[in-house]
């Protein structure tokens, strides 16, 4: 699915979508509680219902049974957060620019496979992750496509999981990937600026390429995280690979201090809930997935689509 086109589901006229009458439904009762003080057991003193969500079912006797179960629903609607680029993170600008939060670096990986044919990657790849592995592919030095996962903190344990995924079928030959063989070695003598071309590098080497790092459907819509987080591992960083956890992980960057390989994220889905990211690779680009099954690009923060949904960017160097 494109991230412009959000197809809604049809209502008919005269009625209500089932969704829209629960919403009311819940905020209704929502509106009773907050418009009357709490007064639990425990104390006279006002309380925060976000903070203490079992008094849900301790409040207002105006509230009947139903009524409470649709608020606790909200609670958790609102306390749930969906990973991938469909994140529901709300954009927090007041994180202080001085705050520099530094991403792990990479274990040992598992790489596999050396295909010719894209189809064959993205196999392997959605095997590995209906396993719970976070595998990505991408396009090494000789044109080939490649597979890795896998994030152990020894060659032995990254070994022994290859051994039993190779015994059991699931991979052909592989190759561990040490510490040492990341871009995040090299940079400590070459400087930030360095890792930054590298990072940026990588990220053009997948454009044109149809990627898709996973999701069971295009709500979940892995691919721009997924992508995001395949460039950075593959340097040497460990990435988080939701949209949302990517927006946490990072320090936050003015829109005109923006850096090669820092990440911008984009709130595609309406109001200020991070639904997209993409990897700046200067003069107003970036490079990103657009949506499931579509091909690597560079745009524009510039473009009236990006620019309007342009909610911040975060630094990780």
């Amino acid at each position: 699915m494109s991230i412009i086109d959000h197809p809604l589901d049809p209502v008919k006229v005269g009625s209500e979508h089932p969704e829209t009458l629960i919403a009311k439904q819940s905020f209704f009762c929502y509106n009773i509680v907050m418009s009357r003080k709490l007064y639990p057991a425990d104390g006279g003193k006002n309380i925060n219902i976000s903070s203490r969500p079992e008094l849900l079912f301790r409040v207002s006797p105006l509230l009947n049974f139903d009524c409470k179960c649709r608020l606790f629903f909200v609670f958790l609607l609102l306390t749930t957060v969906v990973t991938g680029c469909g994140g529901t993170t709300i954009v927090d600008p007041s994180q202080p620019l001085e705050q520099r939060n530094v991403l792990l670096p990479m274990g040992y990986a598992i790489q596999v496979g050396a295909f010719s044919q894209l189809n064959n990657a993205v196999q392997l790849t959605e095997t590995l992750q209906s396993k719970g592995l976070s595998a990505y592919y991408f396009v090494n030095q000789n044109g080939l496509y490649t597979v890795r996962f896998g994030n152990l903190s020894s060659k032995e344990k990254a070994q022994k999981e290859a051994e039993t995924l190779r015994s059991a079928g699931t991979i052909p030959d592989y190759f561990i990937v040490g510490p040492d063989d990341y871009r995040t070695t090299k940079s400590g003598e070459n400087g930030k600026m360095f890792l930054r071309n590298e990072i940026v590098e990588r990220a053009e080497s997948f454009i044109g390429v149809p990627y898709r790092w996973g999701g069971s459907s295009p709500r979940d819509g892995f691919d721009c995280s997924g992508f995001t987080m395949a460039v950075y591992r593959l340097n040497g960083l460990n990435l988080p690979r939701s949209s949302s956890a990517q927006w946490t992980a990072g320090s936050r960057v003015d829109r005109h201090q923006l850096s090669e390989a820092d990440l911008v994220f984009f709130a595609t889905s309406g109001g200020k809930r991070i639904s997209h990211v993409g990897i700046y690779v200067g003069k107003d680009k970036f490079i990103h997935a657009p949506g499931r099954s579509k091909k690597i690009r560079v745009s524009s923060l510039s473009n009236t689509y990006f620019k309007q949904r342009y909610v911040g960017a975060r630094s990780y160097l």
